[in-house]
């Protein structure tokens, strides 16, 4: 394989562990979220007050 080629493909590589590193670190926001508005909705489902 040619250098061009590995350089492409390490860089490809680089493109594509970035883009995963930002789905996972969506994912867990998302999740966090969720939490949160589970929180105050089991909150407000029992009864309490702010």
């Amino acid at each position: 394989m040619s250098d061009k080629g590995k350089a492409r493909r390490a860089a490809y590589e680089a493109q594509q562990e970035k883009k995963a590193r930002r789905v996972v670190n969506g994912i867990f926001i998302v999740l966090v979220l969720l939490a949160v508005v589970y929180l105050v909705y089991t909150y407000l489902l029992m009864g309490g007050t702010w």
